[in-house]
């Protein structure tokens, strides 16, 4: 199989080196709008660079991975399902919601795969978190606390591209929630704070935010983010119900200090980020794709998912800018047109 590859960054990298060792992958045709980039990554991983992002499509690929800048995935999701080929994208489809309805539009004409990047699907805890609450082992489910924190802030030119705290980081855990119990958010109140650097404000953004969801069958779920967590990078989700509570992400290098006498001493080795925290999910999420893409798996996470993990997203940026409960669905009807 021959993939286009559309992306050469920092997560392209990652991608590009774990597709190359997927079965089923014979080639990478990489391409970037900063040709030398693409030739330094095909360079190191022995894959195929192109002149170009057109020249990509032009090769005669069987589906395309796009690993771009987030602006430009609307318009590369588009031109992947003119073309007839299956696409992964790493989210979000688009910066806002009407450019997400947009693509996904073109996507359900042409009738092609489009597969969302939601890693957290395919980590090994969420998944048997997922199943202890499938089978019925925590009995019914009331609580979920959700933490994404980051070590450190992103640099300044990044926050008007990345579509704000929300969007960027706690759009994985309402993602993770709807997968984890099959539930749907039918209201969301948010809020956020800023303590430290002067560009969060400038960008319209903040530095920490907290939200309280309600779920379809009344289970609370409260989900928290920073970009200043010094301790190290910390993803973790609680699920709390009657019968038993389970928890994602703690481990030997689960970036905290107990305060209790007899509790488990700081990690040696805390988490640094994204890509080492979620290395085999991020390999195994590539993996299903290609499966997908060849006919021999579902489709495991849709672009439709995605609009429904930002529609949440942008129900809290909103309930943060009025200080008022939203429901997803006022959001809904505004998007609402002809199709």
């Amino acid at each position: 199989m021959r993939i286009g590859f559309l992306g050469a960054g920092r997560i392209g990298a990652f991608h590009a080196e774990a597709l190359l060792a997927t079965p089923g992958v014979d080639e990478l045709v990489i391409g970037d709008v900063d040709r030398g980039r693409a030739a330094a990554l095909a360079g190191r991983t022995g894959a195929t660079a192109a002149e170009s992002v057109d020249a990509v499509f032009a090769a005669g690929v069987d589906a395309v991975v796009i690993a771009t800048a987030t602006a430009s995935h609307a318009a590369l999701i588009t031109r992947a399902a003119r073309a007839g080929l299956p696409a992964y994208c790493e989210k979000p489809v688009a910066t806002d919601l009407a450019g997400t309805v947009t693509a996904l539009r073109e996507v359900e004409r042409a009738g092609t795969l489009l597969q969302m990047g939601f890693q957290r699907r395919f980590d090994a805890g969420y998944l048997a978190a997922r199943e202890a609450l499938r089978t019925g082992r925590l009995g019914r489910l009331h609580t979920v606390r959700a933490v994404t924190s980051d070590p450190a802030p992103p640099p300044p030119a990044f926050l008007p591209l990345s579509g704000g705290l929300i969007r960027d980081c706690l759009v994985h855990d309402f993602d993770a929630v709807r997968w984890l119990t099959g539930r749907e958010v039918v209201e969301a109140f948010a809020t956020g704070t800023n303590g430290g650097a002067a560009f969060f404000r400038e960008a319209g953004d903040v530095d920490t935010a907290a939200a309280l969801l309600t779920l379809d069958d009344g289970t609370l779920v409260t989900a928290t983010a920073t970009r200043y967590n010094g301790a190290g990078y910390d993803v973790r989700m609680e699920l709390s119900g009657e019968r038993d509570q389970f928890v994602v992400g703690l481990d030997d290098r689960t970036p905290f200090t107990s305060a209790e006498p007899g509790g488990p001493p700081a990690p040696e080795r805390p988490w640094t980020g994204f890509l080492e925290r979620f290395a085999p999910a991020y390999r195994a999420e590539l993996a299903a794709f290609v499966r997908a893409a060849r006919g021999e798996a579902p489709n495991p996470c849709s672009g439709e998912e995605a609009l429904h993990a930002l529609l949440v997203a942008e129900a809290c940026e909103l309930s943060r800018a009025e200080h008022r409960p939203v429901r997803p669905a006022e959001l809904v009807e505004r998007i609402a047109g002809p199709a």
